[in-house]
């Protein structure tokens, strides 16, 4: 079983997004991470959470003014 902490490289790799995504995300909109001295550390159930719950999602004022 692979329980490990995934590092920014790691949980942006995964997702498919850059660095700077995994940074605004953990900061703006709630993406499960934890600081550890200077580095953020995520573990990839807990993402996978946040993600089907819609914190991914874009805002609805962009989403919606091109409609």
């Amino acid at each position: 079983m692979d329980d490990r902490w995934l590092s920014v490289d790691e949980i942006a790799e995964y997702l498919g997004v850059s660095k700077d995504t995994v940074y605004t995300w953990v900061t703006g909109k709630g993406m499960p991470g934890h600081k550890v001295g200077r580095f953020w550390k995520f573990k990839k159930e807990d993402v996978d959470g946040w993600v089907r719950a819609g914190g991914a999602q874009a805002d609805d004022a962009h989403s919606d003014a091109d409609s």
